[in-house]
C-alpha cells in the first residue's frame, strides 16, 4: 500500500490511505542507513506478523526541511504578527531566503490587521509584494482574510510558520474549521509569546489539501546557505549582481557594487538590504567558527 504520512508520535508513524489512518513502524534497516521517514513523505507500506503494519520504503522527496522535520511541502505560509509581538522582519527575511533555497512558493500573512494602523500594515506590504511576493491581510480574531488564505492553500501541503503569539493556531482553527490546536497565549506583561504547539501534523482539509502546523519554525536555522550564495536567495536583488566590479562581491563594504548602487537608487528596500547584512555576517561568522 502506498500512503502520506500525517503524524509521528513516539516513532508511531500514522499513515492516511485510501481515506483510513494506520499506524505503522519504521523497517530496521531504514535506521541503518540513516533514512528517517517523516511527517510529509509518501511511503509504502505493509501488513507482517501479529498485524502490525511495517514501513517498507520511503518515496522519492521533492523538498525536504530538517528543521523542523518535514517533507514534500509546497507551500510555506509565513505568518507575521503587525502588533503584539510587533513584524520581525528579519524573520520574514530568513524565511523567505530559505524557501527560495528549497524551492518551495511562500506566502506571507500580515495578521492581527485590528491592532495595527493602515499605514504600518501597508507600508510592509508594498515592500514584500514590489517583489513579486504574495502578500494577505488577516484578522485571524475576525476572520478577515481567510477565504483569500484558503484559495491560496487548495491543492497544495502547506505549512505554517512564524514566531510564537503571532496567531497562526488563530488562523489554523478558522481555516480548518474546528480547535485542532491550542491558541498560543500572548503575556500582557512582556509581550512574548508562548509556544503551545507541539507536534508536527498534517490536517486534511480535503483530498488534494493539507496543512501542517510545525514547531520550531521560531528559530528558523538557514545554515544550509552559504554565506556567498545568500544573495541568490534574495531575488529582488540578483539581478543586480551583474553590475558589480569584483567577483565574490559580498555586497557590504565593495566599492562599485552594482547591489549596493541599487540600494542608493532606492530599486531594493532599506530594510531588506539591512537584514541581507545582517544574515551574511552571521552565516559568515558561523562558517569561519565552524570547527
Amino acid at each position: 500500500m502506498q500512503g502520506k504520512i500525517i503524524s509521528n508520535i513516539s516513532n508511531i508513524y500514522y499513515i492516511e490511505y485510501d481515506n483510513k489512518i494506520y499506524e505503522a513502524v519504521a523497517r530496521g534497516k531504514m535506521k541503518l542507513n540513516d533514512i528517517t521517514p517523516t511527517v510529509g513523505d509518501n511511503v509504502e507500506f505493509e501488513k507482517i506478523e501479529n498485524e502490525n503494519m511495517v514501513i517498507t520504503k520511503i518515496l522519492e522527496r521533492t523538498n525536504y526541511i530538517k528543521r523542523p522535520k518535514i517533507a514534500n511541502i509546497t507551500r510555506l505560509v509565513f505568518v507575521v504578527s503587525m502588533k503584539m509581538p510587533k513584524p520581525d522582519l528579519l524573520l520574514l527575511d530568513k524565511q523567505l531566503a530559505f524557501s527560495e533555497f528549497l524551492g518551495i512558493t511562500p506566502i506571507i500573512i500580515l495578521n492581527k490587521l485590528d491592532l495595527a494602523k493602515d499605514n504600518e500594515v501597508n507600508e510592509v506590504k508594498k515592500i514584500y509584494e514590489d517583489i513579486g511576493y504574495n502578500v494577505i491581510i488577516s484578522s485571524a480574531k475576525n476572520g478577515e482574510g481567510i477565504n483569500k488564505i484558503k484559495q491560496c492553500l487548495t491543492g497544495q501541503i502547506s505549512a505554517f510558520a512564524g514566531n510564537s503569539g503571532v496567531g497562526k493556531s488563530t488562523l489554523l482553527n478558522k481555516i480548518i474549521g474546528d480547535n485542532l490546536t491550542k491558541e498560543g497565549e500572548i503575556s500582557n506583561k512582556n509581550k512574548k509569546g508562548k509556544n503551545t504547539t507541539t507536534i508536527s501534523k498534517l490536517y486534511k482539509i480535503k483530498d488534494d489539501t493539507y496543512i501542517a502546523d510545525t514547531p520550531g519554525f521560531s528559530t528558523f536555522d538557514i545554515c544550509e546557505i552559504e554565506s556567498k550564495n545568500l544573495v541568490k536567495y534574495f531575488k529582488e536583488m540578483r539581478q543586480y549582481e551583474v553590475n558589480c566590479e569584483f567577483v565574490g562581491c559580498s555586497h557590504i563594504k565593495e566599492e562599485k557594487c552594482g547591489i549596493r548602487q541599487a540600494l542608493l537608487e532606492e530599486k531594493i528596500a532599506k530594510s531588506r538590504y539591512e537584514n541581507y547584512v545582517k544574515m551574511y555576517k552571521d552565516l559568515k561568522n558561523k562558517e569561519e567558527h565552524k570547527w
